[in-house]
């Protein structure tokens, strides 16, 4: 971190980057200057007090001098030192502390894969913008460009902005910004063209042609593309499957996406189900380890029929269930 003496001339100078970076005063130590991707500087003080990191915002670079914030940040650093209670302002709420806080306390809603994903695109999306801000300062402004610099990548946006919305929202839950500010309502999602489609009959049956051929040879795999397409069920639901699941003609799942729900099964779903052996727990078990199969076998699986099939674009998505639905979405 650079340690500069700091002029209203520098301070100026001081270009954005991707992301937020400070520039420390070399006259006042604990002072300085935070420029954010969007171009805003923000005057800091930054302090360690009985083991605690505290770092509170000083004013914004634009509505005051430095001297004026230097001599603020004087008096907030005095404050800090007598632990006095009674700093002049409010202790400040960093973007990425805030975050943390909601995948910490609100994380437990979701699924373990659910969060890995969210985590991915806050660290690779979210973070890049809005790291350094301080929570309660994110308007609607900043949210809008946020989302038009990802134009070009509508699925990142597209799934980054709800978990962002998150965020905003449990920090008006948390008392760090005012109630009714979430600054991701009122947003359109991208419009995608080309993302979803049904295989017709004509590629279905060049699909169960090429299945048939590789039956033999490759019974789990078959069967479980074909359990797929008969149940509408996501991929993640079929491949954990335990007998346990299946009785009555049904599927009982306990935890879906959706949470826990039924799947009525058609005659050739169940004439697949009852033609595999019961071995262990679980449906697809893993000749190495006493889980599931590897989702991956399956994966390169179908790679390799869709080429033979002629569907080298799709790609298996289970998103619909509750009936057959040959969904496929485009890569």
């Amino acid at each position: 971190m650079p340690i500069v003496r700091l002029k209203e001339s520098r301070i100026e100078a001081l270009e954005p980057r991707r992301s937020p970076y400070d520039i420390r005063d070399r006259e006042l130590k604990g002072f300085g200057v935070r420029v954010l991707p969007s171009g805003r500087k923000r005057f800091f003080v930054h302090s360690q007090h009985e083991g605690r990191r505290l770092w509170k915002t000083v004013g914004d670079a634009s509505a005051m001098s430095l001297d004026e914030a230097r001599r603020r940040a004087t008096e907030l650093l005095a404050a800090i030192r007598r632990d006095d209670g009674a700093p002049a302002l409010p202790e400040d709420r960093l973007f990425e502390a805030v975050a943390e806080e909601v995948f910490s306390r609100y994380g437990r809603h979701w699924k373990p894969g659910t969060k890995k994903v969210n985590r991915n695109y806050l660290r690779n999306t979210i973070l890049p913008r809005f790291a350094g801000m301080n929570i309660a300062d994110i308007g609607k402004e900043d949210v809008r460009r946020w989302f038009a610099s990802l134009r070009a990548t509508p699925v990142a946006a597209d799934r980054s902005l709800p978990i962002l919305s998150v965020i905003m929202r449990q920090a008006e839950i948390y008392g760090y910004r005012p109630e009714g500010s979430n600054p991701c309502t009122g947003f359109r999602r991208y419009r995608r063209k080309g993302r979803e489609r049904f295989l017709s009959e004509q590629e279905l049956r060049r699909l169960g042609l090429v299945l048939d051929s590789r039956e033999a040879r490759h019974p789990r795999e078959a069967a479980f593309i074909r359990l797929l397409l008969l149940t509408g069920c996501r991929k993640s639901e079929i491949g954990t499957l335990q007998w346990s699941d299946y009785r009555e003609g049904r599927l009982f799942l306990r935890d879906g996406k959706t949470g826990p729900r039924t799947v009525w099964l058609s005659s050739p779903a169940r004439d697949i189900l009852g033609g595999f052996p019961r071995r262990g727990k679980w449906v697809f078990p893993s000749p190495q380890t006493h889980g599931p199969v590897s989702m991956t076998i399956f994966e390169t699986f179908w790679r390799r029929i869709r080429e033979e099939a002629g569907l080298a674009q799709v790609r298996l998505h289970g998103k619909r269930w509750g009936r057959p639905t040959y969904l496929i979405y485009r890569e």
